[in-house]
C-alpha cells in the first residue's frame, strides 16, 4: 500500500527515537521526565482473507496516494504511558543518572 507504514513500525521508530534522546541527555544540565505520549494518526485498516485472516493498521503518511481518502481512513489517538523494563512504577528520564534531591 503506497504512502503507508505499519502501525507497529511507527511505534518501534518512536521507541528508538526516545532511546536516542535519553542517550543524548546523559550529562546535560536539564533533565526531562517523560510523561504520557499522545499520537494522533490517520490509519487505513485492511483485512486479509483466508484461514489466517489478519486485520492490519497502516499509518497514512503525509502526501499519501490520493486513492487513500477520508472514506477509507480513520483518525485514531493513542496514549502511550512509557515505562522502562524492570521499573514499571517509574517514568524514565531523558537524561543521565539521577542526582541528589531530584525527583
Amino acid at each position: 500500500m503506497s504512502g503507508t507504514v505499519e502501525l507497529a513500525a511507527v511505534i518501534g521508530q518512536l521507541r528508538e527515537e526516545l532511546a536516542q534522546a535519553a542517550r543524548a541527555g546523559v550529562g546535560e544540565e536539564f533533565r526531562f521526565e517523560v510523561g504520557p505520549i499522545e499520537l494522533e494518526l490517520t490509519v487505513a485498516v485492511t483485512k486479509e482473507a483466508g484461514p489466517t485472516a489478519k486485520v492490519r493498521f497502516w499509518v497514512v503518511e503525509l502526501g499519501a496516494d490520493a486513492r487513500l481518502n477520508s472514506t477509507n481512513t480513520q483518525r485514531i489517538k493513542l496514549t502511550l504511558d512509557l515505562r522502562r523494563a524492570g521499573e514499571p512504577d517509574r517514568r524514565p528520564l531523558i537524561s543521565g543518572p539521577s542526582r541528589d534531591g531530584e525527583r
